[in-house]
Formats: structure tokens, C-alpha cells, sequence
């Protein structure tokens, strides 16, 4: 009896909803409470009827058997992002990134103060902590104009002074216009340099004359021909406007590298179609691969008739690094032509600014950290490192990120996710859905009117002016004068046994020209098991 009252009681909500709705309908007729009697017998006959069809549809079984309370469950899955972003969560817990990291881009986005009180809360003793060693004769602080790299090797005409740290790749329709000329117009005023993303050159990039790193992807969007081929005219073209500093071939990217994707028809505007030179009504697809190259000799050829085509611009790609032996592959090809890209964008498989399959946001790709290791290493025992300058993207938000990436082996450092902070991410995680809350990852008019750009132009600036400023208090403290004097051993990281080492002694390492030694695989076995097989079996022939 007790059981099957028990079963039967999941009922209640949906009951006393009918029996309040016959209460107060019956209130009505004695003249009881007149107007409130009509709002609430509204109400509770709108629950019964809800409750009437929860227990006829067949699509959900909570709101089958729990009638109108079973809604409860759903209204709250649907606010559990929020409800644990502004409750629940705590300071340095990462979902991507902490309430620490966030607040610390807030302010200096700001020009708000980004001190601490009463030191740290990070567990130091804790495996996988990491400090800096600073020295007692400290150099005198830099500014953040000082803290640049030249990119361009010797195949270069137009070689470009770059920012150690610039905004990382995002295509104009993956963000708003007003977020793009925001991050142009900061960018401007900085002297820094601003990835397109691969939705290619819009007005919006334009409109301030911020410096551009183009990045042509597998659809070749503002130098495609009808049928999605790259146009070595349109591409001459769009080359040769001044603001754009650098082009960049999108090989692959971090977060979900090898995978291609599709812009759907109801989603493309005349401007991202004017942008992309697609047609409307019809899906825009991004091949997974490239059609202008299909082997490592082949891609170092499309880098050199891009160079002509520019006039000399730095040319670099980018890429997530898979399989190594397609890795060594591109390097053997460098070694066989003697031809080098001028820069080589590492992307770490922890990046992601868009939507991409669970799958490979997870577990698809190499981290930016060892990836970059290996892109490094490598270069320098195929002598080839002191000609290619490398860039790296992959959840860098403060100058110690900087510092520890460019220790690693980096020479700039690129921030997506910190820019987004910067004009107003909120870290919604609603970027797929043309929802965001406030303008940033949406192309809804009234949506991104809420994003001024003229105010978060001057975040964008003090964003990066405030880490540069930091990153230089840094390099001050531990008594070096430039980013590029860092070294792996610099940084101390605390193992899992809790001992305190070097993290240069847990890198892969290699010395100048192994690569090119009779004895390659052996040198590579040598520093990491496994990787000699992956050298012998790469060709410059084919990936």
C-alpha cells in the first residue's frame, strides 16, 4: 500500500495544480477576491493543462511520470552554467579558464589595480606549480615597446617587427563586427598585430588600419575562385594593402585540427558574403585539407609563389601538430629545397574560441606546450631554428604564460580567449548558438549593439599595454632584457614525487644539426624513444 502511494505521489504537483484551478474558479462565482481569483485560476489551469500534456507526450519520460514538476529539472540544467560560474565555483578552478584568470584581464582591461592581498592562494607544494627563479641583481624594467620580435628570414623582402604578444586567430562571423573593430582599434593604438581568422579581410578589419596577420585557410576565403580554388589574383590583390603585415597558411588548428567545417546557408550574411567571395543561399564549406598543395615539397612551393604574390611579406602557417612523422616531413622538406617559411604558428590543442565536436576539443591534437617543444627542437637540429620565428596560441592570458611559452622555445606569443575577456566574454560558453549575453560571438544586430566598440577598443589596449608592462617587471626580476634570452630552465616545476626541478630537465632536447647527422634516428631515440621511427619513416615526398 505504502509503495504504491509512494509511486503514485510524483503525481501531487500536477493534482493540487487542478485542484487550486477548480479553487479558484469556483472563487470567481461567490465573488471572492475578484481579480485575484482570475489571475491565479489563469495560472493554475494553464499547469493543469501543461501537466495534462507531460502525461500524454511520448518524447520525455521525466515529464511523463513528474508531470508539470518535472519541468523544474530542465529550468535548472538550463541555468547550471551560470548557477556554478556565479555560486559555485571557485577561484582557480578552470572551466577553461578560472574566475582568477578572468578577473586578472577584467582589470587590466580596465585600468583597474590587478594587486593581491594577502598572498597566494595556490597550493605551492602541490605537484605541477611552477615559479620563476629571479635573480638579486635585477635589470631595469622594459617597456612594451621594446618587448618585439622581427619575423622575416632570409628569403623576405618586407620582414615585420612583431609584439611578443598579438591577438590569436578569429574569423569576422565567428565573432561580431563590433568585436572585430574593437580588437582592430586596440590593436591599432597598441602596435600590435591582429590575426583575421581564416573568414578572411572584412571592412571591419579595415575600418581602424590595425596591423593584420592574414590567415588563408583551406577555402582560400577573399582569393577563392568559384568553384573554392585558390586565385593567385584576388589573392595579389588583398597582398598588397598595407595593413596586412603577414600571411598565414592555416594548416590546422588546435581546436579540432584535421576536421574541416561548414558555415550553413542560414547563417551567411551579404557582408560575410561579400567577405568570403561565397555565394549566398547556398552552405559554405571549409575543406579539411588544402587544394593548392598536397605534399611537404609541394606546400614549401605555395609558400614561395605566395611570397612573390605579396611582395615579400613574412609567410608562416600554422598548424596543430598531429602525427610527428608528418611533422619531420615538413621539416625534411625545408632541408631538401632549402626553402623555410618565415614564421610557424604552433597551435596547442587547448585553444578554441568557436564550437567544435566534443570528441576533438577533448582528445583530438597535441598541446600547445609539446608541441611547441618538438616544433623547437627539431628546428634546431635540422639548423634550420635561427630562420623561422615561432608563434604559439594555446590559453596564454598573463605575462607569466608568456614568459613560460617563450622559455619552451617561443619567440610571440598569440591570445584569443584573453581578448574575448577583454571586450566583454563573459565565458557563457554560448558562442555556438548566436546567443552570446553581451555582443562578442554573435552576428544578432541587436546582440552585438551592446558591444561598443569605441570603449572596448581602449580594454583591448590597456589589455595588452598592463601585460607587456607585467611581462617586463618579469624579465626585470629574473635579470633578463628580452623575451628571447628565456631559457626552459628558468622555470621551476614541482614533479609529481613533489621535488622541485628545472623544466628544461623534463623537455625533450635536441643539439644543433642532429637532424642532419648520419645518425638522426639514433640521436632522436636517444632523447625520446620512438621519435627516431617517426624521423625515418617521414618523406618530403608525401605527409
Amino acid at each position: 500500500m505504502f509503495k504504491t502511494l509512494r509511486s503514485y505521489s510524483r503525481y501531487i504537483p500536477w493534482v493540487l495544480c487542478i485542484f487550486l484551478a477548480i479553487s479558484y474558479v469556483w472563487g470567481i462565482e461567490s465573488g471572492v477576491a475578484r481579480i485575484q481569483a482570475y489571475f491565479l485560476g489563469a495560472f493554475f489551469i494553464f499547469l493543469s493543462f501543461v501537466g495534462w500534456i507531460d502525461v500524454n507526450q511520448k518524447k520525455h519520460a521525466i515529464l511523463r511520470n513528474y508531470p508539470v514538476s518535472g519541468h523544474l529539472r530542465f529550468l535548472f540544467e538550463k541555468f547550471r552554467p551560470e548557477i556554478r560560474q556565479y555560486l559555485l565555483e571557485s577561484d582557480t578552478e578552470q572551466l577553461p579558464f578560472s574566475r582568477n584568470e578572468r578577473a586578472l584581464v577584467y582589470q587590466r582591461a580596465k585600468g583597474d589595480s590587478d594587486k593581491r592581498p594577502l598572498g597566494t592562494i595556490e597550493n605551492l607544494y602541490s605537484s605541477g606549480t611552477e615559479w620563476l627563479m629571479h635573480t638579486i641583481n635585477p635589470s631595469e624594467h622594459l617597456k612594451p615597446e621594446d618587448l618585439r620580435v622581427e619575423v622575416g628570414g632570409p628569403q623576405c623582402a618586407k620582414p615585420y617587427s612583431i609584439s611578443v604578444f598579438n591577438i590569436s586567430a578569429m574569423s569576422f562571423g565567428s565573432l561580431s563586427a563590433n568585436a572585430i573593430m574593437a580588437l582592430n582599434k586596440g590593436a591599432k593604438m597598441g602596435g600590435f598585430a591582429h590575426d583575421t581568422g581564416e573568414g578572411s579581410v572584412s571592412d571591419y578589419h579595415r575600418r581602424y588600419g590595425g596591423d593584420l596577420i592574414w590567415e588563408l585557410g583551406s577555402g582560400y576565403f577573399g582569393c577563392r575562385t568559384v568553384d573554392g580554388q585558390f586565385d593567385p589574383e584576388k589573392f595579389a590583390l588583398v597582398a598588397s594593402e598595407p595593413q596586412i603585415k603577414m600571411i598565414e597558411i592555416k594548416i590546422s588548428q588546435g581546436a579540432k585540427p584535421g576536421h574541416g567545417g561548414v558555415l550553413p546557408a542560414a547563417k551567411i550574411t551579404p557582408e560575410i558574403a561579400r567577405t568570403r567571395g561565397i555565394p549566398m543561399g547556398i552552405d559554405c564549406v571549409s575543406p579539411a585539407g588544402h587544394s593548392a598543395f598536397s605534399t611537404p615539397l609541394e606546400l614549401m612551393q605555395f609558400i614561395v609563389q605566395l611570397r612573390e604574390l605579396s611582395g615579400g611579406k613574412p609567410i608562416g602557417f600554422k598548424l596543430c601538430i598531429g602525427k610527428p612523422h608528418e611533422w619531420f616531413a615538413i621539416v625534411k622538406a625545408m632541408l631538401a629545397t632549402k626553402i623555410t617559411p618565415d614564421f610557424i604558428v604552433i597551435d596547442g590543442s587547448e585553444g578554441g574560441t568557436g564550437a567544435a565536436p566534443v570528441e576533438f576539443v577533448d582528445h583530438m591534437g597535441t598541446p600547445m606546450r609539446d608541441a611547441l617543444r618538438l616544433v623547437h627542437m627539431s628546428l634546431i637540429g635540422a639548423g634550420l631554428r635561427d630562420q623561422i620565428k615561432l608563434g604559439v596560441a594555446g590559453k596564454i592570458i598573463s605575462a607569466f604564460d608568456i614568459v613560460r611559452a617563450c622559455a619552451i622555445g617561443a619567440d610571440w606569443c598569440n591570445s584569443a580567449r584573453g581578448f574575448m575577456f577583454a571586450v566583454g566574454c563573459i565565458q557563457s560558453r554560448t558562442c555556438h548558438t548566436d546567443l552570446c549575453p553581451t555582443g562578442v560571438a554573435t552576428q544578432d544586430a541587436m546582440r552585438q549593439r551592446a558591444l561598443d566598440p569605441a570603449d572596448k577598443a581602449h580594454r583591448v589596449f590597456h589589455y595588452h599595454q598592463n601585460t607587456l608592462v607585467a611581462l617586463g617587471e618579469l624579465l626585470s626580476a629574473t635579470g633578463f632584457s628580452h623575451t628571447s634570452q628565456l631559457d626552459a630552465n628558468v622555470v621551476i616545476r614541482r614533479t609529481e614525487s613533489g621535488v622541485a626541478t628545472p623544466l628544461g630537465k623534463n623537455l625533450f632536447q635536441l643539439e644543433p644539426n642532429e637532424l642532419i647527422s648520419p645518425d638522426a634516428e639514433k640521436h632522436l631515440n636517444q632523447h625520446f624513444q620512438g621519435l627516431g621511427d617517426y624521423w625515418k619513416r617521414a618523406s618530403a615526398t608525401s605527409w
